[in-house]
């Protein structure tokens, strides 16, 4: 998903009372970050010094995709979510720590229940710094059903208010009910066990439509009670195929694509989480009693 963005990662944490932070409308905008500061953090972000307010007590903990860390993926949402107030924290996960870097900063890549409990570990940590008793998550791509399984499966649910997925894949990557790679893999004997024949990327048969793992999240629903979830989508996505894979009906869920009312927006999978249409629907997510209203800018695949 986030594999042209190699480079990831890199600037100095900033705390949300300074100066407005850039805002980038670009995904790529963090590579040339992660090449001036290689495995730092997206500006705005992991200041574990930070205290939430009483307009936003929740800290946003930011989960990227496949292929990315907690810079390349963030270069819009951590300095606008640091600009409105909020204590922002991002996680690399799934990564290869031991590796030097550039390989270092490449993450996503590992079994999912493994990330997942990575994330759970980082919340952990961010909740015990801030004081707070809640997290929000928003997640990009893999990230998005990171999310869903930790609030799942990993006790998440009891501390996550808010799930905001960003070309969220509740169906999972490239296939449906009829057809998907998830299923013709094991059909052929490959089983997800089977880590052989993706030695790098093993989340990426997790991924796969009609997967072990999309199937285990899927039984009884892929939400958790209490947790509300906010999916946004985009007509164009080239990875979550067909894009409705990623809406998903529930009581306590709201689904957005953000074609609706914008047809200048033709965001592809990457650049849907640096078009600032989709991230204001995020920030209104995770401030229902403020919103605010929604641009309609122009944005093009990839570039923003």
């Amino acid at each position: 998903m986030v594999l042209a963005a190699l480079m990831l990662v890199g600037f100095t944490s900033v705390a949300s009372a300074q100066a407005p932070l850039p805002v980038p409308n670009a995904f790529l905008a963090g590579v040339p970050q992660e090449l001036g500061n290689p495995g730092g953090s997206a500006p705005g972000s992991n200041d574990f010094s930070c205290k939430p307010t009483a307009e936003h007590p929740n800290p946003v903990v930011l989960v990227h995709g496949t292929g990315g860390n907690r810079q390349t993926n963030w270069a819009t949402y951590a300095p606008l979510l640091a600009n409105e107030g909020y204590c922002v924290f991002a996680l690399t996960y799934g990564n290869f720590p031991e590796q030097p870097w550039p390989l270092s900063a490449i993450g996503g890549m590992q079994e999912i229940p493994s990330s997942a409990a990575q994330l759970s570990n980082f919340v952990d940590q961010v909740l015990g710094a801030t004081g707070a008793t809640s997290v929000d998550l928003v997640g990009h791509s893999q990230g998005t059903i990171i999310n869903g399984y930790y609030a799942k499966f990993l006790g998440g649910a009891d501390k996550v208010d808010n799930i905001v997925s960003v070309a969220s894949l509740w169906k999972g990557t490239l296939g449906n009910e009829q057809a998907s790679i998830g299923r013709s893999l094991r059909e052929l004997g490959v089983s997800e066990a089977a880590q052989a024949g993706f030695p790098i990327c093993k989340a990426c048969l997790n991924m796969g439509a009609g997967s072990e793992f999309i199937e285990n999240l899927r039984a009884g629903g892929v939400y958790a009670p209490g947790v509300h979830y906010t999916n946004i989508t985009t007509r164009y996505d080239e990875l979550v195929l067909p894009y409705t894979n990623g809406l998903e009906p529930g009581p306590n869920a709201t689904n957005i694509v953000v074609q609706d009312g914008c047809e200048q927006d033709i965001s592809d999978h990457l650049a849907i989480a640096a078009s600032l249409r989709a991230a204001t629907f995020a920030l209104n997510a995770l401030d229902p009693a403020h919103q605010r209203p929604v641009p309609c800018n122009s944005v093009l695949p990839v570039v923003g």
